[in-house]
């Protein structure tokens, strides 16, 4: 079985990895596997093809910030990758995000319709189904049921679309595009996700849930002893947060208000700030810039007494599942797939957006800890080796060939 999937980059950021991992999966099974993908450089050891170019690139940044028209441009590159498409013949097409400004969406679908080939489309975020956004949970809005109009956000919300709004007209022209793929399975990796397609117009595909999974080979518990001693931080009860970016939906300013009103044995630590977010910290919040060792980054979540992810809007953040998997419980909002990889046993789920509450489950939490152990215990059911092997069961159910 030969399986070609499409993505943004190949190994770098969530998406990415996520992508190489169902390859080597897929080849540890004896099939064949090919990753197109559009932006940056592939890791060394996966057959891949970039379809994409940087000058290409640039181009989709104006169109959609003049345009307005995220997905609607580098058509040269779209066709290429069907040619390519046609040259390899695989047996199934895997889709991951093929938004990031490096495919003409009606273009590639059109080649789907007709090449009648079984499609996978797993959904990293929301933005196969709006006119305009990745996520929309944090303003509340939910026109993308009916058909987006008026948006207020889109000079806000990636993909930014700053000079003009077509997002009316780009939910009509992906809706088209979009549906009547006859083969087509959705993946989505959070129940929340696939509660949302089918409210969609991309409702009459078949959803399938497969969370994400972790590598628990990098991801497990260490000792912290010296990196507490290196951060002079023995006696303290650590509190952690990561982002890749700390944008507004990942609750810095919730963090910065618990820094004000938690006691001095408690220290919070956060990931992923920005050089200018750093300068701006409070003396009692320690920072750091985001790592791209995901060893350091299990150091730490494992010297850590609790992971808080304060997100306003997500999916299903592997951070959760990186947490736990190094014995380190979590504590989160009620915010979209969030709260789905934790049990009353290694964490605790409080109302979106009440700091109040957070605050509260943060000293219950520190007076009653959660154990390492059930940590683990829950975590095991994320081993990534388990999770996409998930996939190569699809692709064989699809291709019929069983599991």
């Amino acid at each position: 079985m030969k399986v070609l999937q499409i993505s943004t980059v190949c190994g770098s950021g969530s998406v990415g990895r996520i992508t190489v991992d169902i390859y080597h999966t897929l080849k540890s099974c004896g099939d064949e596997g090919l990753i197109a993908y559009g932006r940056r450089q592939a890791p060394e050891g996966v057959e891949a093809f970039r379809f994409g170019s940087d000058l290409d690139m640039g181009f989709h940044v104006l169109s959609t910030f003049f345009r307005g028209e995220h997905g609607f441009a580098s058509t040269g590159q779209t066709r290429k990758l069907i040619e390519k498409i046609r040259e390899w013949d695989p047996d199934v097409i895997h889709l991951h995000n093929i938004h990031g400004f490096i495919l003409q969406v009606e273009e590639l679908f059109s080649y789907l319709k007709q090449a009648g080939k079984p499609v996978v489309w797993t959904l990293h975020d929301c933005w196969p189904y709006t006119g305009h956004c990745a996520f929309y949970d944090y303003t509340g809005c939910d026109q993308w049921k009916t058909g987006c109009k008026h948006c207020r956000e889109y000079r806000k919300t990636y993909p930014y679309a700053l000079f003009c709004n077509h997002t009316e007209q780009n939910y009509v022209r992906k809706k088209a595009a979009f549906t009547g793929v006859k083969n087509l399975t959705i993946v989505t990796p959070s129940q929340w996700l696939k509660g949302q397609v089918e409210q969609s117009f991309l409702k009459d595909y078949p959803v399938v849930v497969i969370p994400n999974g972790i590598d628990q080979s990098v991801f497990h518990p260490t000792d912290g002893t010296a990196l507490r001693q290196k951060l002079g931080l023995e006696g303290k009860y650590v509190i952690l947060g990561v982002a890749n970016v700390w944008e507004r939906r990942k609750g810095l300013p919730a963090f910065l208000k618990l820094a004000e009103k938690l006691p001095a044995s408690m220290q919070i630590i956060l990931i992923g700030l920005s050089k200018k977010q750093l300068k701006n910290l409070p003396s009692n919040v320690m920072g750091l810039e985001r790592t791209e060792s995901a060893q350091e980054l299990a150091d730490y979540y494992s010297m850590a007494d609790v992971f808080v992810n304060a997100t306003l809007e997500d999916n299903f953040p592997t951070t959760n599942l990186e947490a736990l998997s190094c014995g380190t419980p979590v504590i989160t909002y009620e915010t979209g797939g969030s709260p789905e990889s934790l049990d009353e046993k290694c964490g605790r789920v409080v109302p979106k957006g009440d700091e109040a509450a957070l605050e509260q489950a943060i000293r219950e939490e520190a007076a009653c800890p959660g154990t390492t152990e059930d940590c683990l215990q829950r975590a095991a059911y994320y081993k990534k080796q388990d999770r996409f092997m998930d996939y190569v069961k699809l692709y064989h159910r699809l291709t019929g060939q069983g599991e």
